[in-house]
């Protein structure tokens, strides 16, 4: 952890620069589980479309995408909600580094958040986790097809829920917490990353 020394500009160059922010154990986790850093760009890019929107990091991780939008959009909010305490502190000591004022973290579930006092949302596949256990994060949370399921459920029922113009950022999803009601205006060559706008 780079603690008290100055983050340099650069930190927010590379993926490999950016990850030096974590410790070893975090970064080793990058590959799989952390936003590339060209994907949060785009990303935020979408989301912060507006002075002082408030977007919200769905499974937010050691909080990645939060610094790297809050860095590059100083005008939007970025919130993360991390249910692994480990991860949040992560973020949290991550966030204090890079001193951003307009990125905060939330140590909990998603399930506990009014979706309604966010603008945008963005959703790097946070339930997947229930299904392949290849790549796991850790032992310390309960994982299971039924999990998935609610979570994805739960979520798509948010997202119904939203004003009109709410954004959403999902990236490899299998798209099971997506309503009708979001049109697509926006996707990567890999069709991978994908940009939705409610209608």
């Amino acid at each position: 952890m780079l603690s008290n020394r100055l983050v340099k500009s650069t930190t927010f160059n590379n993926d490999t620069a950016f990850d030096w922010l974590y410790p070893e154990k975090i970064q080793q986790l990058s590959k799989h589980h952390w936003t590339p850093l060209s994907v949060a760009r785009k990303a935020a890019r979408f989301l912060a479309n507006k002075p002082g929107a408030n977007i919200l990091d769905i499974g937010s991780g050691a909080g990645k995408f939060c610094l790297i939008g809050g860095h590059h959009h100083p005008d939007a909010h970025f919130y993360g909600v991390e249910q692994r305490r480990e991860l949040h502190d992560t973020a949290i000591a991550a966030r204090e580094a890079t001193g951003l004022q307009n990125v905060e973290f939330i140590h909990g579930n998603f399930t506990q958040l009014n979706m309604a006092d966010y603008d945008g949302f963005y959703f790097y596949n946070a339930f997947f986790e229930n299904l392949d256990h290849q790549f796991p994060i850790d032992n310390d949370i309960e994982y299971s097809v039924s999990l998935y399921t609610y979570y994805s459920r739960y979520l798509f029922k948010a997202l119904e829920n939203a004003k009109s113009g709410t954004r959403l950022v999902s990236f490899h999803s299998l798209e099971d917490e997506i309503p009708q009601s979001y049109h697509l205006v926006d996707i990567s060559d890999d069709q991978l990353l994908k940009m939705w706008i409610r209608r």
